[in-house]
């Protein structure tokens, strides 16, 4: 028994149960705030529109402080909904798939961007990899999340190499970037909830991902140099075959 003559087992459901009830009361919160929210973006919406051609320098100033606003409620909206969808994960729809092709579906999404920032992407994606199950939808949140992470690490432009292989029962995805890198103390905190290094981030994206990765009993590990790049390594379990089905009489 603790000091208070709880057993520990009583004391950690007692936790579990306070913060299952926190996070119900923080849902509940925020999906309050999205509806005086989004009257508020409509408003300004309308009016920015009512300026949209300024003609002297009063409209002018109005119309730009209302852009102000708007960037700022956008920002607003956008955090709520990264909460939201933090601690009220949809749920999953588990179903076979290919590694492979869902690394494709997200560089051929991501190709114009890479593009237009000058990041070369390199794509070694080893060929028959068994299937793993996955809710597709999820996992390519999670790896497009993934990807814009590293485009925004190498605001110069540089290279991503994209790689994929089995290892004993599993598979694995590797992104390498060339960007800017994070030190060990940065590296040791990206998956804590509201930690961010981005002026105006939530801090909710990476902690997301890593929620999507460990519903798919995966794992994602990060290292990362200072000035050299990082590196992000997602492993998922291969399922085991299912016995086939004995001939019908």
């Amino acid at each position: 028994m603790d000091s208070f003559g709880q057993r520990p087992e009583e004391a950690e459901r007692r936790v579990l149960v306070q913060a299952a009830e926190i996070a119900r009361l923080a849902g509940a919160w925020a999906h309050e705030i999205r509806n005086p929210l989004s009257v508020i973006q409509l408003n300004i919406e309308l009016l920015a529109e009512d300026l949209a051609n300024p003609q002297t320098p009063q409209e002018r100033r109005v119309l730009a402080k209302l852009q102000i606003i708007q960037k700022e409620c956008k920002r607003l909206a956008d955090m709520v909904e990264n909460f939201l969808a933090y601690i009220r994960p949809r749920p999953m729809r588990f179903g076979p798939a290919h590694l492979n092709e869902q690394v494709q579906r997200v560089l051929k999404f991501f190709a114009p961007k890479a593009a237009e920032a000058g990041i070369e992407i390199v794509d070694y994606l080893a060929p028959d990899l068994p299937s793993v199950l996955l809710d597709t939808e999820a996992f390519y949140g999670a790896l497009l999340n993934l990807v814009l992470n590293a485009q925004e690490a190498m605001p110069s432009g540089g290279q991503l190499v994209v790689r994929t292989y089995a290892i004993g029962d599993k598979v694995a995805l590797d992104l390498i970037d060339t960007g800017v890198g994070m030190d060990e103390k940065t590296c040791a905190q990206i998956f804590d909830p509201f930690f961010t290094t981005k002026p105006g981030g939530s801090g909710l994206g990476l902690p997301t991902v890593k929620k999507i990765i460990e519903a798919h009993d995966g794992e994602i590990t990060v290292q990362s140099q200072l000035g050299r790049g990082t590196k992000v390594t997602v492993k998922l379990p291969v399922p085991p075959r299912l016995p086939a089905e004995p001939p019908t009489a």
